[in-house]
C-alpha cells in the first residue's frame, strides 16, 4: 500500500500551509488561561523523514503561540498536520511505517523499506492498538467509518480515506490533529478550521 510512496516537497508544503492557517486562526483569539493576546513563538524541531519522507525534514519550524500578558506567558501550541505530538518522526512517517510494519515480517525488511528501526515501528503499532483506541479521535473515526479492524490499524482507517496513498495519509493526519498538541483540547482549537 505505502511501500512505493515517497512524499515529495509539495506534500509537506501543503501541510505547512494548513498548519499556518490553523496557527493564524488561533492567534486571532485570546489566551485560554488569562485572556491575554497571543503572539507567535515558533520553535525549531528536527523531524525525521526516514526513506519515505526525506523532503519533510526541511520543514523544521513548529508553529506555536505564547501569551503576551506579563505574568502568564503560557504557551499554546496549535494542532499540526506535520508533527504527531512529541514524536521525532513526521506524522506521515508514523502512519506509513506502521502500515508497512503490518505487512513485513522481518526487522531487516522493515528497515530497508522504510528507514525506520523495527523496534520503533512496533512501538507505534502498539500505540495504534492500545492508547489510540482510548482517544476521542478513534471513537469519532469508528462512528463514521464502517468496518475498522483494530488489529489492522492504521491501515484499516487509511484505506477508507481516499483513492491514493497521499490522500489517505493527508486525511488521516487531519483526523489526528487533535492529538498533536498538549495545549488544552485540540479539537476545540480546530473547531472552525477546515
Amino acid at each position: 500500500m505505502f511501500s512505493d510512496i515517497g512524499l515529495q516537497r509539495q506534500f509537506f508544503e501543503a501541510l505547512a500551509q494548513i498548519d499556518e492557517e490553523i496557527v493564524d486562526q488561533i492567534a486571532a483569539g485570546r489566551c485560554a488561561a488569562c485572556g491575554g493576546p497571543l503572539h507567535r513563538s515558533d520553535y525549531a524541531r528536527k523531524p525525521r523523514g526516514a526513506l519515505m519522507a526525506a523532503a519533510g525534514e526541511e520543514f523544521v519550524t513548529r508553529f506555536s503561540l505564547c501569551c503576551g500578558r506579563d505574568g502568564c506567558r503560557k504557551r499554546a501550541t496549535p494542532p499540526s498536520l506535520r508533527f504527531l505530538g512529541r514524536r521525532v518522526y513526521l506524522g506521515a512517517v508514523v502512519i506509513m511505517a506502521s502500515v508497512i510494519a503490518q505487512a513485513l515480517t522481518t526487522a531487516k525488511a522493515l528497515r530497508q523499506a522504510t528507514g525506520v528501526p523495527a523496534r520503533t515501528a512496533r512501538r507505534w503499532l502498539s500505540w495504534w492498538r492500545g492508547a489510540f483506541l482510548l482517544t476521542h479521535v478513534f471513537v469519532s473515526l469508528r462512528a463514521r467509518l464502517i468496518g475498522i479492524v483494530v488489529e489492522e490499524l492504521p491501515a484499516s482507517i487509511a484505506s477508507r480515506l481516499g483513492d491514493t496513498a497521499e490522500l489517505q495519509v493527508r486525511s488521516l493526519l487531519h483526523w489526528l490533529t487533535p492529538l498533536t498538541t498538549g495545549s488544552g483540547d485540540g479539537s476545540r482549537l480546530l473547531r472552525d478550521i477546515a
